[in-house]
């Protein structure tokens, strides 16, 4: 492969017509990635450890397909996973923690086991805000105590680079891999592709399964797919998508999944769309820049043959604010997951995790831990009055604020700024997908994000693709 005439934006299905045509091979392709994160990642700080065994799983895969043929169109390609997801094998699952630094994961995680099974590549694991942000109300996007501060690769030290799924969105911007998985609970795959300039698609809660993922709340977690292309994210889903025994959830997945997404790939999905834009409050106080970009992108819409109508009224927003959800359900998840790990592991709770970043605070606590110490100071059974209510209401106001604003303005979906509109969805367990939506005068990303109800992952495809494909707003960075 001759790296100069690399294509550096390369998508999925283009890499595999490449392998099948024995222009590229798969272990060339990840020494390909594996030279542009030597050569960039110094300064991104995206990734936090490559697979040894990346090579030699792809040299295997190169001669599966030389002998049998490829199982599908991501046999043999390249993917980084965020640093929260297990793998069993050589490398680390800590969730950008120091007292995780040694740990490895005994199995894999649901969605690594399908991935595998599709034939990718694990090629690493990347950085991210540490306990997916879930540790301090003053940590800043992309910092870990285990793997330092990502920088956003359209303005290394100037620009956010979006939390919590940061090194995920900045390698995938910088072209370290063909894509990644990331994982959200309230914005967190969402924000990172807006600020990195790329797609990511955050699942209905049920389509993709949560077992073997450090945790923060059951009731809105989700991993999701994070690519360069709409094609991609869609390509991702399907392989992430399915039934788990281990995550009563997803027998949601058996009746609800598409059967394959890319066949929401529409140039003119977003015609006859009605789309809604809550001005009140998810609008409020952007940049002048941000606003007109905003703007722009309703305009291409209407073009487009979309009705986009401008404003319309979400019932409860307000309530996207409260976490008290997360600061119950966190402590019960973390502790089963701290339980199992390896005896050399020096945390197997919350408590335990508390206690060891004290003891360690100058290299553990440099942003503090009062979301930690917030949730070790609740029960951990989830039988409190106030979670109860807590959840209680996180559903009434989530759900019916968005169904009734959705049916009475008969809307297909929902348009944000980012993650502007992220807390609200969450608690709903509803999907949104984020697609680039240009760049400001100073050159950072701007994102555009569409939601809509339960298991309408192929609408949303359909108007995202429509918008990526008409705008072509996704630039490579320049490093």
């Amino acid at each position: 492969m001759n790296h100069d005439r690399f294509p550096l934006e390369a998508d999925i299905t283009r890499l595999q017509e490449a392998l099948n045509s024995g222009e590229w091979t798969s272990e060339k392709l990840v020494h390909y990635y594996m030279e542009r994160i030597a050569r960039y990642n110094e300064t991104i700080n995206a990734v936090l450890e490559i697979n040894p065994d990346a090579e030699f799983i792809a040299s295997a895969l190169d001669a599966e397909r030389a002998h049998q043929g490829p199982r599908g169109v991501l046999h043999g390609i390249p993917i980084l996973l965020k640093d929260n997801i297990d793998t069993g094998d050589r490398m680390h699952t800590s969730a950008g923690s120091v007292a995780l630094k040694d740990s490895i994961a005994a199995s894999d995680a649901y969605v690594v086991k399908k991935l595998r099974e599709a034939g990718c590549v694990l090629l690493g694991k990347v950085n991210m805000t540490e306990w997916a942000n879930f540790m301090s109300d003053h940590m800043p996007s992309g910092y870990s105590s285990r793997g330092g501060q990502v920088q956003n690769p359209y303005g290394p030290g100037l620009f956010d680079v979006g939390g919590s799924s940061s090194g995920a969105g900045a390698a995938v911007a910088a072209n370290f891999a063909a894509a990644a998985i990331g994982t959200e609970t309230s914005g967190s795959i969402l924000n990172p592709a807006s600020q990195n300039n790329i797609v990511g698609i955050k699942p209905t809660i049920g389509l993709v399964s949560r077992s073997g993922i450090i945790p923060i709340a059951h009731s809105q977690d989700t991993a999701g797919p994070m690519a360069r292309t709409v094609r991609d994210c869609a390509i991702l889903l399907n392989a992430l998508v399915g039934e788990d025994r281990q995550d009563p959830v997803t027998k949601l997945a058996t009746y609800y999944a598409e059967k394959d997404y890319t066949d929401f790939l529409h140039i003119d999905g977003l015609k006859g769309k009605r789309i809604g834009v809550a001005r009140s409050r998810f609008y409020d106080e952007l940049p002048e820049d941000v606003l007109k970009k905003m703007d722009a992108a309703f305009q291409i819409m209407r073009d487009l043959g979309a009705e986009v109508i401008d404003p319309v009224e979400i019932p409860y927003a307000d309530a996207e604010e409260n976490i008290d959800v997360l600061i119950y359900e966190f402590k019960p998840a973390l502790n089963a997951y701290l339980s199992k790990l390896a005896p050399h592991v020096p945390v197997h709770s919350l408590r335990d995790l508390v206690a060891y970043n004290g003891e360690n605070a100058e290299r553990a606590l440099r942003y503090g831990q009062s979301l930690l110490e917030a949730s070790e100071m609740t029960s951990g059974t989830l039988a409190d009055s106030a979670y109860l209510q807590a959840r209680r209401n996180d559903l009434r106001y989530a759900r019916s604020g968005i169904d009734r604003v959705m049916t009475e303005n008969n809307l297909d979906a929902l348009a944000f700024y980012s993650s502007r509109g992220a807390g609200i969805a969450a608690k709903a367990g509803y999907p949104s997908i984020c697609v680039p939506g240009g760049f400001t005068s100073a050159g950072e990303p701007v994102g555009l994000t569409f939601t809509a109800r339960a298991f309408e992952e192929g609408k949303l495809i359909e108007m995202a693709y429509s918008f990526e494909q008409a705008t072509s707003f996704r630039k490579a960075p320049i490093l």
